[in-house]
This record gives structure tokens, sequence and C-alpha cells, in this order.
């Protein structure tokens, strides 16, 4: 804690909701032809007279050669159905009368937006479908269905004929999601389940792969925070007075620290009350991110591989250097920018394979500000989805009027407020890491210590806007008394009323998923 694209998206009229992520359950099932919207999970242009340009911020994609300099845009999606039919629709923001766009199947979707340029791009098939444009046509969809058939990662590449003005195509980092770049897709025959209203899981949620729960959210806490009470003791207090235990117990690590501790580890032995691990490890501690990535910190790592197999089998969850948006630093001789950050995420991770440890499931863990949302290196903070299995967001709210004020939602959706990507953090992460569950890795709701606001209205808020987020899979509340600058109260048991209210969360049957 500090002080400071899902599969599918959109749905369209008529047709039946489909989770991007299993595990919500049905409430009744239809067959029907169901039609789903799919995001873009990638979308860039690239510039012959710039190779080496990058564009994977921008709101619009571009096609059309001015000036010698051709554009080619590329789009790349993930559908998770088998499909009867598929149509790409693109929104136009201006385009030269009678040109010609065309789509062409792209041979590998081995590329990302936030690397591609015309020096490394992709090679195109001989697949096309085009279209002619008409003076201040807004919307153009070209019929794909020939060409997607299977579930599975497609990939275009958009070009067009004219030689004298660019045509120019909303992105998937348009701030209206209407008018971003969509697949859809028609699945017919099929048993799908009905949302009419929020489901609750039915009993038998366990954790699968990576700990994802097949239904339901796991339920979690770091208790004590900033405090001399020992954490587990903390941990337990704080489950007794919310009434339920923490699924996740969440400690955090630095340096040369060998963990899980035995009391780490105690707490996972409780068989009357089952819990794994979030362990956050600031690995460079006492040196740089670009350190780290050039090995200097590897006798660090290994020795900690060592005590990992030797010690502690079970799957635990691992946060390298939380919140790093806070500690990035844009100086490239700082060894602390956000290419820094994913180069150090990248090497533990693939030296923590290499050692043999196979039980860290790794979550990238940010801070989603808006502010840091903003800025033009947050992108390149990412490591790579071969490297984070979960992506976390550790994110509070304020029980008072001001900075941070609202409901679930809002810590939730925090956009940008100023800069290219227009995506709040949800919808970043569902838009560009379609799959990935989401963990709130902390959590929680303050007021100042020098009042007592009601918490309790900001609770009240968070179980139905939480089963409206599938993605979401794992929540994780920060609890203190007062944080590290002494200012705020994210207690649950800071008044009756929140207490009360906490404990409704707690007792939701949503949370009721069995460790495996």
């Amino acid at each position: 804690m500090r002080r400071t694209r899902g599969v599918f998206g959109t749905l369209l009229a008529g047709s039946l909701a489909v989770g991007a992520l299993a595990g919500v359950p049905a409430q009744a099932a239809a067959t029907t032809t169901t039609q789903l919207s799919v995001s873009a999970s990638d979308d860039a242009y690239t510039s012959s007279a710039r190779k080496g340009l990058t564009t994977g911020s921008e709101t619009k994609l571009v096609a059309g050669t001015v000036s010698g300099d051709r554009k080619v845009s590329y789009l790349k999606f993930t559908t998770g159905k088998a499909a009867t039919g598929a149509k790409l629709a693109l929104t136009l923001d201006g385009t030269p009368a009678g040109s010609t766009l065309t789509v062409t199947r792209v041979l590998t979707s081995s590329w990302a937006e936030s690397t591609l340029t015309s020096a490394n791009a992709p090679a195109l098939g001989t697949t096309t479908v085009s279209a002619k444009l008409a003076a201040g046509q807004r919307e153009v969809i070209f019929d794909l269905g020939a060409q997607i058939k299977a579930a599975g990662t497609y990939s275009f590449a958009i070009s067009s004929s004219s030689t004298t003005a660019a045509t120019r195509i909303h992105s998937t980092e348009h701030g209206t999601a209407g008018l971003r770049p969509a697949l859809r897709l028609t699945v017919a025959g099929a048993a799908v389940p009905a949302p009419a209203t929020p489901a609750t899981p039915a009993a038998g949620c366990t954790t699968g792969a990576k700990l994802v729960p097949t239904c339901g959210v796991l339920w979690g806490a770091a208790a004590g925070g900033f405090t001399s009470t020992p954490r587990d003791t903390a941990l337990k207090q704080w489950e007794a007075a919310t009434g339920r235990t923490a699924a996740i117990y969440h400690t955090y690590h630095k340096g040369n620290e060998l963990f899980p501790t035995k009391a780490e580890i105690a707490m996972t032995q409780d068989a009357a009350k089952p819990r794994t691990l979030l362990l956050n490890w600031k690995v460079a501690y006492g040196d740089t991110w670009a350190g780290v990535k050039a090995g200097k910190q590897d006798k660090r790592i290994d020795r900690w591989s060592a005590y990992v197999k030797a010690n502690f089998t079970k799957p635990f969850f691992l946060a390298l250097h939380h919140e790093p948006e806070n500690d990035v630093n844009t100086n490239p001789e700082s060894g602390m920018t956000a290419k820094d950050y994913a180069g150090m995420y990248r090497h533990v991770i693939q030296r923590l394979r290499a050692n043999g440890v196979t039980n860290a499931i790794n979550v990238v863990a940010y801070m989603g500000n808006e502010t840091y949302l903003a800025k033009s290196w947050w992108p390149d903070l990412y490591p790579g989805d071969d490297v984070v299995d979960w992506i976390g967001l550790d994110s509070y709210l304020n029980a008072e009027k001001g900075y941070h004020y609202g409901d679930f939602n809002n810590l939730l959706d925090r956009g940008p407020v100023a800069g290219t990507n227009k995506l709040g953090f949800y919808g970043w992460a569902t838009t560009k890491h379609a799959g990935k569950p989401i963990m709130v890795a902390e959590w929680g709701v303050y007021h100042s210590l020098k009042r007592t606001a009601d918490k309790g209205a900001v609770f009240d808020t968070v179980l139905n806007q939480l089963k409206a987020r599938p993605a979401v899979k794992a929540m994780v509340y920060f609890d203190c008394p007062a944080d590290d600058t002494g200012d705020r109260n994210i207690a649950v048991t800071s008044s009756a009323s929140a207490l009360t209210a906490f404990k409704r969360i707690a007792a939701d049957p949503i949370f009721n998923v069995t460790l495996k």
C-alpha cells in the first residue's frame, strides 16, 4: 500500500451474456443463436517513413499513403468459441472518398502493439477482403466468416489504396467503447448462461490451474499493517472480527529475506482454515531493476529458490515489486525505467523457472492510479503474458468526499487524467490481456484519522459491482488503523456501521471457494 481486452466485450442486442473467464454459473440456459463482440487485444499502425515508430497507445489507426509514407494498421483478436459467422466492424474518423480499404490475414499473431514497427511487421497472407469507401462514411464492416471458424487468435492488416490522404480508424484505446474495433461473432446452437441477475456461485467452487477459481472469488487480507502486531496474529483477529477465513494471506518481503517464514507456512497448514500465500518480494532492494535484469542479484534469486524448494511446495502467489509506478525514474541511466522493471520481472521469473520453482504463481501488481495511467511509459511496465499469470491492482477508496471518493466501480475503473491511453484499469486489463484473471491485490476504504466517516456506504456498493466484473477472481483487503504516513484509517473496524457492512460482504457465497 502506498500513498499516493475481456475476450468477450460488448454484448450485441438480443444476445445472451457470456463471461470472459470461466466461473460465472448459469441462472438458466437457452439454445439460441448468440452474437458476441470481441475487442482487439492489440492494435497499432506502422509507418514506412519512420521504421522505428510504435503506435500501440494511440487512439487511432491509420491506413493509406501520404507523401510516400505508407501506413498499415494491424489488429489482433482472440476468440473463445467456434463461430458460424464473423464480421469486423471499424469506425472511421476521416477517409478519402473512393478509396478502398483492404483487410489481409496476417500469417502470425506473435507481434505485440507495444513493439510493432514497420521494421518488424509480420508477413501478410494472400487472403483479402475489400470495401470501397464513400465520402463521410462512418463505419465499414468486413465479412471474415470464411477466415474465422475455430476458437483461436487471429491477426489482420488494414491497408488503403489512397495515395493522397489516409483513412483514420478509431482504435481500442479510444475513450468511447462503442467506437472501438469489434469482431462480431455468431455462435449458433449453443446452450449459454442467461445472466438476468448477478450470480452467486453454486456449491463446489474450487481453485483450478494457477489458483484461478472455477467459480466465485478468492477472499484474502493483509492485516495489522504498520503496527507491531505479528501479521499472523493480526490476520486471525481480523478473520474473527469479519467472520470469514482469508483464503489468501498477504505478506511482504525484500532483498535477502528467506520466505515464506515458519509462521507464514504454519498459516497454510491449518486444516480448519485453509489459506494460501500472496508474497510480495522486492528483489532489487539495495540495487536497481536494471541491476537485477543484468544478473547482479542472481545469487539472491538462487538462494531463495533453493529455500522455497526445500521448505514450501504448495502453490502460492508471488508479486514482484508491487506498485512499480511509484518508483519509476525516466532517466535512462537510473536503472529504474519502466522497461527496466519489465526486464527485471522477466529475468526473475525465468530464473525461478530454470531453478525449478514451479509452485510460484506470478502476479504483476499495479497501483492503477490515474496519473500514472496517463504516462507514456506506463504500457512499458508490463513484462509479458508469458511471465504473468494474474494482473493485480492495488487501489483504495475514500469514504469522505474528495480525492478517490466513490463506489467500487470507481476503484476498478479509474482512467488516465491525460495522455493517449483512455482505458480505465479494468478495461485495460480485460482488453489488452484478455483471459488473465484480475486480483484486487490490495484494496480498502479509508478516512482521515481526524474524523470518522461512514465506510459502510462504500462497502455496500461492492457486491453487486463485483459480480458484474467476471474477470476479478480474487480480492485482498489491506487493513490498518493508520497508513504509512499516519493520516488514514483503513481498518474495517473503524466504526460499528463499517464493520457491519463489511461483514455483509464477507458473508456472501461468492467467496465460498475451496483451495485445492
